[in-house]
């Protein structure tokens, strides 16, 4: 399984932008999946978790700002980003837990200028 992300771009400081995660292949049944991110100078920290209940957790900077959404099972989950902060600024990555181990994409880079 292969997952490809999208959506990044570069925004101003209270912008929006909507992450999409893609798998090369339907990924049949509900996985827990969600969004890391790497911001320059720190370890790549979790952003938001979704479950197999759907109950999403989420990173306390996160703050209200963002919401993960299961979609189908070509796109695991998305992740919808508003107020976005130049603290922000950072490659995202998507991930599914499949198991026998978690899928990664290559990430999309999110610029958030001030």
């Amino acid at each position: 399984v292969k997952l490809e992300e999208s959506g990044g771009g570069s925004v101003r400081t209270g912008e929006s932008l909507t992450l999409s995660c893609v798998a090369s292949e339907m990924l049949f049944g509900v996985w827990p999946a969600g969004w890391y991110r790497q911001v320059p100078g720190k370890q790549r920290e979790l952003v938001a978790h979704l479950p197999e209940s759907g109950i999403a957790d989420y990173a306390d900077f996160v703050r209200d700002r963002f919401t993960i959404i299961r979609v189908s099972a070509e796109k695991p989950v998305i992740l919808q980003m508003n107020n976005l902060e130049p603290e922000d600024t950072g490659v995202y990555y998507c991930y599914v837990d499949m198991g026998e181990g978690a899928y990664w994409g290559q990430g999309t880079q999110v610029t958030v200028s001030s």
